[in-house]
């Protein structure tokens, strides 16, 4: 007869709850049929190397498992990547990690003359439906990107950012990745989501910017050339069609974090 401890209780349910994340994630990343087919055959192995005890059978499932395990990481490493950074972008954990190694005398207000130039520069190029895309890099690393473009690095100016997003502008079609407070480079290449649950009206700006939002925790401004809208993009979610006010207020906050 089976006794059941609390232990067996939580052991049991943290299973359950790693599962649930791991079907979460291979969905969103439509994996779905192969994390079924992963399933299936570790039942199967279970089955077949603990309940029949088959040696010989057992010992060959035993050797594609250690095997698999490799594969897997090698096949998932985006996904598994995405996963992890998930965990880590978690609101308690970074208050833990900011307790223990943030500086404490590091000045969390960020100056008008950074954010405001931005701000106006998005209302202009949005009264004139002129597409853009700016990413501003925060505590994760934004080099990849900006390798992709060309290095500008100059200092953060309205006219600047609306001259590089003007229609006949050769960068105009990429992103702009601001870091530590000036323009580090324009024609970026930024990754694109494949969320379905995006609306059908947002178009490539809009699954870019959330892309780029999923695999750092940077914050991404799109401005739409059909509509003329703005919306923000931070760790996955977007934020529609914000006034003046609102941009300035979201990119307050984030950019003290």
């Amino acid at each position: 007869m089976f006794e059941i401890s609390i232990k067996d209780i939580i052991d049991i349910f943290l299973v359950a709850l790693m599962l649930f994340y791991i079907y979460r994630l291979m969905k969103e990343s439509r994996s779905l049929n192969v994390f079924i087919g992963i399933i299936v055959f570790v039942v199967i192995w279970l089955f077949v190397s603990q309940v029949l005890e088959m040696r010989l059978l057992g010992a060959i499932m035993d050797k594609l498992v250690s095997v698999g395990v490799l594969a897997l990481i090698v096949l998932f490493q985006e996904d598994i990547r995405r996963f992890l950074y998930s965990l880590g972008a978690h609101q308690r954990f970074q208050t833990i990690m900011r307790f223990f190694f943030s500086n404490r005398d590091k000045d969390k207000n960020i100056d008008k003359e950074t954010i405001m130039p931005i701000v106006m520069a998005c209302m202009d190029l949005s009264r004139g439906k002129v597409g853009a895309l700016i990413v501003i890099e925060r505590a994760i690393s934004l080099d990849d990107i900006v390798d992709t473009g060309d290095i500008l690095d100059a200092r953060i100016n309205q006219r600047l950012i609306e001259n590089i997003f003007f229609k006949n502008s050769p960068l105009h079609d990429g992103a702009m990745v601001i870091v530590n407070k000036r323009i580090r480079a324009a024609g970026c290449i930024l990754p694109v989501s494949h969320n379905h649950d995006i609306p059908k009206e947002l178009g490539l700006r809009h699954r870019a910017a959330l892309g780029i939002s999923q695999d750092s925790d940077c914050i991404a401004i799109v401005v739409s050339e059909e509509t003329g809208g703005i919306s923000v993009a931070i760790k996955g979610t977007f934020q529609l069609r914000l006034s003046a006010e609102k941009l300035e207020n979201i990119l307050s906050k984030e950019m003290s974090l």
